[in-house]
């Protein structure tokens, strides 16, 4: 059986799938047909159902929740990995709210999270992740979210920052930060879901197993990282939380959807995953 499979090229996602995809552990049949992509890319394929399989934000899963069910194993969720907010020099709290933000795509986590701590703030431009940090220098927009290995690097081009949205999340509902997860199509015969959820979790288990040796399939798709950077993206994103979400884990999805149905005055949808 052929599935398409969607995912960043970014080292955490590329990490994680390397053995999967580049059969390296036995696929029990399986077969992937694989799509690299930016992630609000994804979000928005995963609105349209596009793809059997995907990496999405956290930020959009409650939009494709009729159309999938979210994996266990997979995805980046943790403490201290939140998005920043930076600019090219300080600018008060008070005053974030009249300033361009730069964010990484309108259904991303990030967007969220940006939303949850400064709600007053009305002049967004959604764009790829890695191009905030350009448009911030050239003063296209006075700030920007930046995540992925932008956060190692925005210091080394004279970018200062002004708010940690991960530490904001932390201290308002004290659950770890889910960033990002792996949907599966809900019209999937019965068991196949919970045959790609543990094919995902031997994946990272055989990528773990030669840590810290990187695979040839991360460097290539890793944008001119070297590969300190490559291994402290690794470090940051892909944890136990990857293997499996856990009580604790679910816990803090539970709470991103409740803050979600919130912040657009909502019911919160029903959870389904798969574990």
């Amino acid at each position: 059986m052929s599935l398409s499979l969607g995912f960043s090229p970014c080292p955490n996602d590329t990490f994680i799938f390397d053995a999967l995809v580049n059969h390296k552990i036995d696929t029990e049949g399986l077969r992937f047909d694989v799509f690299l992509e930016d992630v609000e890319t994804l979000n928005q394929w995963a609105m349209q159902g596009r793809l059997d399989v995907s990496k999405i934000s956290y930020g959009v899963l409650p939009l494709v929740l009729d159309e999938y069910r979210l994996l266990e194993a997979g995805g980046a969720l943790g403490k201290g990995v939140g998005p920043l907010l930076i600019a090219r020099q300080p600018i008060l709290p008070a005053a974030i709210d009249d300033c361009r933000i730069a964010i990484p795509g309108q259904r991303t986590t990030a967007h969220l999270l940006f939303s949850l701590a400064f709600p007053k703030a009305h002049k967004k431009e959604f764009m790829v992740f890695s191009d905030i940090e350009d448009a911030v220098l050239s003063g296209a927009a006075d700030c920007g979210v930046i995540i992925h290995e932008n956060r190692f690097t925005y210091q080394q081009k004279g970018l200062v920052r002004l708010s940690d949205l991960g530490e904001f999340w932390e201290s308002s509902t004290g659950a770890p930060i889910p960033l990002g997860g792996i949907v599966v199509r809900k019209d999937q015969e019965a068991s196949l879901p919970g045959k790609i959820n543990r094919l995902i979790r031997k994946s990272l288990e055989y990528a773990f197993s030669h840590y810290p040796e990187l695979p040839g399939y991360v460097k290539s798709h890793a944008q001119e990282m070297d590969e300190s950077v490559m291994r402290q993206h690794i470090d940051l994103y892909v944890n136990d939380y990857s293997l499996s979400l856990g009580e604790e884990g679910r816990t803090a999805v539970e709470t991103l959807l409740n803050t979600y149905a919130r912040l657009h005055s909502q019911e919160s949808p029903v959870l389904s995953i798969v574990g």
